[in-house]
């Protein structure tokens, strides 16, 4: 969900901008932001639409908040919802809109939320260790470093971050916690730091950069939250609707791309003479792989280097 330093100009926008932009053309049409942020890609779709409705939401207050003043000039169009985005199939039976003609995610966290020292999810910034894109949530990420034994939070760093020294860092963090609760974010850099050998500090930027997603990651139950919700989105898709997803690490893209190849598979079973008419796909990819953004965008925004981008289009109604 990485943004420029205005906080409002959302990556890839043209690219996601012009995928969605059939589905979204006709009067009447509805979106699903399930990730407002600061509401950059929703309300450039609002202002090229129209006719378009928007059903935006996000786990962060203040994210609603700040988007509702953001949209005020849409006011009549828009209907936000503080929630996550695994909720968006009772978020829609609520609203009593089964079905949506556009979804979209911009996954990870916002750059709003990590230019904010108090949210703790920088390592540039010493901070409380926090995390928490729900501010209401019970675990945050000093939980996790004060109470996780180490071959847990071992595991976390290594599933998560794909951290290559796991449980050197985990082991540190276990015996410098057991000299006082270690807090601070700037702390947490100092101890991952200390645990890597010399010459792989050198390299790949901060090296606490993957340890703090992964702390992220579990502290907000990202993975999970999406495994739910990909499914419940790509079954509010109505028929020559779209859906977009803006990932950011490999584990999201990869779910993503699992999700979407289902979704796109005849699933006749092998061997048989003709394609099954139930079997057909329910959906058809608009993307061949993962787009990135040009080197133009990735140069006047750095945070968005890492986007991949995911696209498709519902062809045929669920059985």
């Amino acid at each position: 969900m990485a943004t420029t330093g205005s906080g409002h100009v959302p990556v890839m926008l043209d690219r996601v901008a012009a995928l969605l932009a059939p589905a979204l053309e006709p009067e009447g049409s509805v979106l699903l932001d399930a990730t407002l942020g600061r509401a950059g890609h929703a309300s450039a779709l609002l202002s090229r639409h129209p006719g378009l409705t928007l059903i935006g939401v996000d786990a962060d207050d203040a994210a609603i908040a700040e988007s509702r003043e953001l949209l005020a000039p849409y006011a009549g169009r828009v209907t936000l919802v503080h929630a996550r985005y695994d909720a968006i199939g009772e978020i829609l039976a609520g609203l009593g809109q089964p079905t949506v003609q556009g979804v979209l995610f911009d996954l990870g966290v916002s750059s709003p939320q990590l230019d904010d020292p108090d949210r703790g999810f920088a390592y540039s910034y010493d901070a409380p260790l926090d995390m928490r894109m729900d501010r209401s949530g019970p675990l945050t990420a000093a939980d996790v470093v004060n109470t996780y034994p180490a071959a847990r939070l071992a595991r976390v760093l290594r599933e998560y971050g794909e951290v290559r020294f796991a449980r050197r860092i985990a082991d540190a963090v276990v015996r410098e916690r057991s000299k006082g609760p270690v807090t601070s974010t700037a702390r947490l850099s100092e101890i991952v730091r200390d645990s890597i050998p010399a010459p792989a500090r050198r390299t790949g930027g901060n090296p606490a950069k993957r340890t703090f997603q992964a702390l992220r990651i579990e502290v907000n139950g990202e993975l999970e939250a999406l495994r739910r919700a990909l499914p419940a989105a790509l079954g509010a898709v109505a028929v020559g609707g779209r859906i977009v997803v803006l990932a950011y690490h490999s584990l999201e893209d990869r779910l993503v791309k699992q999700a979407f190849a289902a979704a796109a598979a005849d699933t006749t079973p092998p061997g048989l003479p003709v394609r099954l008419a139930a079997a057909r796909p329910r959906f058809k990819l608009l993307t061949r792989g993962a787009e990135r953004p040009a080197a133009a965008e990735v140069a006047a925004n750095p945070r968005a280097a890492s986007a991949r981008l995911r696209a498709a289009e519902r062809v045929l109604a669920a059985a």
